[in-house]
């Protein structure tokens, strides 16, 4: 009997320490950098972003690491603040050794950090929008948001499709405002839009009344706004408060990708349009979508986990590192081999959209990644 229950320990005790996690642990980790706005103003891309680091680590562990290697997820606090996010990228870079970075949250703050990534040769995926991250293309920088040039295109479409031709912009002055404006000023020719108001404001106004009177006097079709943090939410309650809803429609941008934004907004977002990622709708894809799975295991995992639905931000992140594992399984912890990988991604269908690098497209999204979505009874509904 003893010699039974000694070989039934033994057993147990095997099986545990050949277990997927046990393996793992056994081999050097490998380190991934994560720098994320996860206090301050642009929190709410942050704190989604940090929380799928947190789950993408606990996931890959779980099944055993990477070829055997755990993965160690450090993640920073930028506070969305450029300086911070350039001493927290050099502390990941001289003292932590990782294999590659992830993030920063915001567009200024990644063009803050990209001569740092790149004097030290380590691969680099940005989650923030801003095409001039990707264009010029830099050797070691990429990004996974879909670029603003291609929501600007997937809005002005839309217009016209509705025989919208004439445009009001509402534009903030941070990195992603700025950047976004100048993509809707560019596009705007090119596809037979005009540009009737060019309104700018600053990320601490907290009224937007006098940009949207101006914008009231002309004969413009469609407001576009292009911000993120509360000015997205303050320029839709002035909008609703003027009664202007009823005479121009309202684009928001793909930054509009957070149910909290809606909810903050207390009805005034009923109405407003905004090409977004399918993530935040894969419940409802088609079975036959090749984004379904990867999106709608992510969207149930997350929102079970932290018990909040899931944005488009966190998405972004998501999809850099799994990139990142891909990328580490095929070629190992070598970084100018992780680059090469990186730029070659074919087929990879992300919550973002299905990525094809190229030496061109350190982006590998266009358009197509987008669904125009409208709120209704405040909730995303798809128009087509």
């Amino acid at each position: 009997m003893k010699k039974s229950i000694l070989f039934i320990w033994s057993f147990v005790l095997t099986i545990v320490l050949i277990s997927p996690a046990a393996i793992c642990q056994a081999a050097e980790p490998y380190k991934i950098g994560c720098v994320f706005a996860i206090t301050g103003p642009a929190s709410f891309l942050g704190e989604p972003e940090r929380n799928s680091a947190k789950m993408f680590e606990e996931e890959v562990n779980a099944a055993g690491g990477i070829n055997g290697h755990a993965v160690k997820v450090i993640i920073y606090d930028t506070e969305g603040d450029a300086t911070k996010a350039k001493t927290r990228v050099e502390r990941l870079i001289r003292k932590d050794n990782v294999l590659a970075i992830v993030g920063p949250s915001r567009s200024g703050t990644t063009m803050a950090v990209i001569p740092v990534v790149e004097k030290a040769e380590i691969p680099f995926i940005s989650c923030a929008a801003s095409i001039k991250i990707v264009e010029p293309v830099k050797k070691w920088v990429f990004k996974t948001p879909q670029t603003d040039t291609s929501a600007v295109e997937a809005i002005y479409t839309h217009m016209k499709k509705d025989g919208l031709t004439r445009a009001a912009l509402l534009t903030g002055t941070t990195g992603f405002g700025a950047g976004g404006r100048v993509q809707l000023k560019a596009v705007a020719p090119k596809m037979g839009i005009t540009i009737v108001a060019d309104e700018v404001f600053g990320p601490k106004d907290t009224s937007l009344t006098a940009q949207l009177t101006k914008i009231r006097g002309t004969d413009a079709q469609a407001i576009i706004g292009w911000t993120i943090a509360p000015p997205q939410v303050i320029m839709l309650k002035n909008w609703k408060q003027l009664g202007m809803d009823k005479k121009f429609r309202f684009y928001e941008s793909h930054g509009f990708g957070s149910k909290r934004y809606i909810e903050l907004a207390g009805g005034a977002a009923e109405g407003v349009y905004a090409p977004l990622g399918r993530v935040v709708f894969a419940d409802i894809l088609p079975k036959w979508n090749a984004q379904r799975e990867f999106a709608l295991n992510y969207k149930t995992n997350y929102e079970k986990k932290f018990k909040s639905e899931i944005s488009t931000f966190g998405g972004h992140a998501w999809d850099a590192l799994h990139m990142l594992r891909i990328a580490l399984e095929a070629v190992g912890p070598n970084k100018a081999k992780i680059r090469d990988y990186l730029e070659n991604v074919k087929g990879f269908a992300g919550t973002g959209g299905i990525f094809n690098m190229s030496a061109l497209d350190h982006c590998g999204l266009d358009a197509s990644a987008f669904e125009m979505v409208v709120v209704k009874d405040g909730k995303w509904a798809l128009i087509d």
